[in-house]
């Protein structure tokens, strides 16, 4: 079965390469993510994991990328950074699965994909709200693809991405536990807080640059042809690293869910 699974999550990542979904590197990042996970939750992680990135890809498929380009540093196209930062989490606690199989590790590895799924929704669907998104740190209106800026479509959005990912695992594992749908709650919950650390995390601490030319406020180096210049944030936080604090936090809190109640 595993190496049925394991030639699966290959011809998906080929396949998503030349769909132009994945870059060559994001490609053979997404091999290793889901091989990981295959060997570590078998057949159930992976369809939670192919879950998000179908979701995401529809979604992304959806929406008009030129609304934020000149906004946010990459584009559509996942790179390696972009997958690690998402999936890293998860196969990485399916590795510690491997070498110690406890249920909390299957809460973590649920919260942490509830937590991506839940930010890409957003980030994704958020962008479709008739108002401009609102800055948590300014507390202004911003321009759509702004790091720290909310709407409540997007919020909605984000709600209903982290449910999604927990009522599929409520399914795989914990049908007939008696507190499945406490669990339901709370790791939909988990997921949510996720991209709400990651909201805090861009508004606060993630690098923003202003072009000097048209002075727009950009997460990209260059703007104009010309270089930018850094107004806030750390230099070395940008949206990747915020995307891994995501999934870093929920899936510590999944973890701490599986102590307190499988």
């Amino acid at each position: 079965m595993t190496i049925i699974l394991l030639i699966g999550v290959f011809l998906l990542a080929t396949i998503a390469y030349f769909k132009k979904k994945l870059t060559w590197s994001g490609a053979i990042a997404a091999c290793f993510v889901g091989g990981f996970i295959s060997i570590g939750f078998g057949l159930y992680g992976l369809l939670l994991l192919g879950m998000f990135f179908l979701s995401s890809t529809i979604l992304g498929s959806l929406k008009d990328h030129n609304k934020e380009s000149d906004i946010v540093e990459k584009g559509g196209h996942r790179d390696a950074i972009q997958v690690l930062a998402n999936g890293g989490m998860a196969s990485l606690l399916s590795l510690i699965y491997l070498i110690y199989p406890s249920p909390y590790l299957i809460c973590g590895f649920v919260a942490s994909l509830a937590a991506a799924n839940s930010d890409t929704w957003a980030s994704e669907i958020g962008p479709y709200s008739k108002y401009r998104p609102f800055h948590i740190i300014k507390r202004e209106r911003v321009e759509v693809g702004t790091s720290g800026a909310i709407t409540a479509l997007g919020s909605s959005a984000a709600f209903a991405g982290s449910f999604l990912i927990v009522v599929l695992s409520i399914f795989f594992w914990w049908g007939d536990h008696y507190n499945s749908h406490i669990l339901l709650i709370v790791l939909t919950l988990a997921g949510f807080i996720g991209n709400v650390v990651d909201t805090v995390l861009g508004a606060i601490w993630q690098v923003v640059y202003r072009c000097p030319s048209c002075s727009t406020e950009t997460e990209r180096k260059t703007h104009c042809s010309v270089k930018t210049v850094r107004v806030s944030g750390r230099g070395w936080v940008d949206n990747d690293i915020v995307n891994a604090g995501c999934t870093l936090i929920a899936a510590l809190l999944g973890i701490l869910i599986g102590w307190l109640f499988v």
